[in-house]
């Protein structure tokens, strides 16, 4: 049996037709790449491992016996991919032809460190979080709190955190790209020790990229090939309420506020005075207690 050229994991966590249409996407272009596909489930309560056992029995799929998160849940491929490139891939995604090949050609031949495509929401529109800046105190203040990138989209002062000043079809050097599709190798991943458990969900892949660029390595948005992103399915936005519960619907709601904080702390906190650091982390706090309050006004 031929090697693969690529091996892509996919991690689930009740996203079982979402993930059929993904898989099934995979298998439509199974001959343009040799690649394997492993997808692990986070201990899901519906009917995705049966859907895979059934209907996609050319898929590796391992079963956690507890929902792990994100960072933990994808590092359980440490031992099990058998090739030297990996792509993690959301289980909310269809990837068309040609996609692999060209993604993986172009890493190759540059010798990156990671790399990203092109991410199209359901409206033909570019998910901006497909590249994104670090979360400096002036970008989270001009992001986050004065909003100022959406009244000034292509400024290259406040509109720093998604590029906006750059346009979406040119591929640049960035410095994160997004957990949807992050395409790498496990050579890198072995040197910065994969995915950093201390995330459960949201900041992992920001967490990944600043970790590769210290390797020196460069992080790659290259948006000459795309695939479709059903946006926030797999952290259970867009499923139905009732279907989620409280708890869940906080955890969801805080997990990017709380992933900023650990990445600031970790990351960024010696870089500046304490003053600074302990502006942040009221600008977080108070984060924290307006998505909360949104939770409960919204539920």
């Amino acid at each position: 049996m031929e090697k693969p050229k690529l091996s892509i994991v996919i991690l689930n966590y009740n996203t079982g037709e979402l993930l059929r249409g993904c898989l099934q996407s995979l298998y439509e272009i199974k001959n343009d790449l040799a690649f394997e596909v492993i997808v692990i489930d986070n201990d899901s309560s519906d009917d995705s491992e049966k859907l895979v056992y059934e209907n996609f029995k050319w898929v590796t799929l391992l079963k956690n016996r507890t929902n792990l998160g994100f960072a933990k849940g994808n590092n359980r491929a440490k031992n099990i991919v058998k090739s030297e490139y990996i792509l993690f891939l959301n289980s909310d995604t269809i990837v068309g032809k040609a996609v692999l090949g060209r993604c993986l050609t172009y890493f190759k031949k540059n010798k990156l460190g990671a790399l990203s495509c092109k991410l199209l929401l359901p409206d033909g529109t570019t998910d901006r979080d497909a590249r994104r800046s670090f979360i400096t105190p002036w970008i989270g203040l001009v992001h986050l709190f004065l909003k100022l990138d959406r009244v000034f989209p292509n400024s290259k002062l406040f509109a720093k955190y998604w590029y906006g000043y750059i346009p979406d079809d040119i591929t640049i050097q960035v410095d994160a790209i997004q957990g949807a599709f992050f395409l790498t190798s496990k050579n890198i991943l072995d040197k910065v020790g994969w995915f950093d458990e201390d995330y459960f969900l949201d900041g992992e892949d920001v967490d990944l990229c600043w970790k590769i660029g210290k390797l020196g390595y460069k992080i790659i948005y290259f948006p000459e090939v795309s695939i479709i992103h059903l946006k926030g399915a797999t952290k259970g936005k867009n499923r139905l309420k009732k279907f989620i519960s409280l708890s869940d619907r906080f955890k969801y709601r805080l997990s990017g506020v709380n992933s900023m904080e650990i990445f600031y702390r970790k990351r960024l906190w010696d870089e500046y005075p304490s003053y600074i650091n302990y502006l942040v982390l009221l600008g977080i706090k108070i984060l924290k207690l307006v998505r909360f309050i949104e939770v409960l006004v919204f539920k």
